[in-house]
């Protein structure tokens, strides 16, 4: 398991912002599409109780969205919880 893992809809270009950010930390994740899934969406939106995309999670840790992802990067720490150190 990655230690990263996004949950993402094709359609969704908040996902395509947060994944070409985690491309550009280069960090490594994985990528659940949940578009034409719906019991694996109503899982993590039942895990979460956030009903939209992406859902991010970093160790284990639900970070939230796209905004909540660039939040961290804006603050400084995302690097340091990306960091596998």
């Amino acid at each position: 398991m990655m230690d990263v893992i996004i949950y993402t809809k094709d359609y969704c270009p908040y996902c395509r912002r947060a994944i070409a950010l985690l491309k550009q930390k280069n960090a490594s994740f994985d990528e659940i599409d949940v578009t034409y899934d719906e019991e694996a969406f109503a899982k993590i939106k039942a895990q979460t109780g956030s009903d939209t995309v992406p859902q991010i999670f970093i160790r284990g840790e639900f970070i939230g969205g796209c905004d909540d992802l660039f939040a961290l990067e804006e603050k400084g720490i995302l690097e340091d919880r990306l960091s596998t150190k």
